[in-house]
């Protein structure tokens, strides 16, 4: 038998990747929602690593080098606010577009601005809103050598 090696988080890749528009990677405590995320963004030509919670997240974002992050809010061990606060504090991730994809508060929204997201998609989401948010997210992601914007973006919904 040959060696197996066990690894405690394993990224879990989309099937398509040769000609990928862009890596996107979805972060949501709930499986359901983030298999419908993937599908919906693998439909459409997105390559999707998931990740169950924000601890999970900053683990993988350095090794999968998405284009774009999707988080929800309410996660367990750390929440979606607290990882884009932590992301947009890292000098290797704060180029990197974020959406907030959860039922919202108007708290949150607020929080989620400051903390220095990008963009919200309310849920429930039409399938269409969620690949047109990200789309408009991957065309503007900046290449980590580059020097970009510092800290909070301009927030967009998709809903407008």
């Amino acid at each position: 038998m040959g060696k197996t090696r066990t690894q405690p988080l394993r990224p879990t890749y989309s099937r398509r990747v040769s000609g990928a528009c862009g890596r996107v990677l979805v972060v949501d405590d709930n499986k359901v929602i983030r298999q419908l995320i993937r599908v919906n963004l693998e439909l459409e030509g997105f390559e999707v690593v998931t990740a169950s919670d924000g601890v999970e997240c900053l683990d993988l974002v350095h090794r999968v080098c998405p284009d774009v992050i999707t988080l929800d809010v309410v996660m367990p061990r750390l929440d979606g606010l607290q990882t884009a606060t932590r992301l947009r504090s890292d000098p290797r991730t704060r180029h990197l577009p974020v959406a907030i994809i959860s039922a919202c508060t108007p708290c949150e929204v607020e929080s989620g601005i400051a903390a220095g997201v990008d963009a919200f998609l309310a849920k429930p989401f039409e399938p269409s809103e969620l690949v047109r948010l990200v789309g408009r997210l991957a065309s503007r992601a900046e290449p980590p050598e580059v020097e970009g914007r510092q800290g909070a973006g301009r927030a967009e919904s998709a809903a407008g």
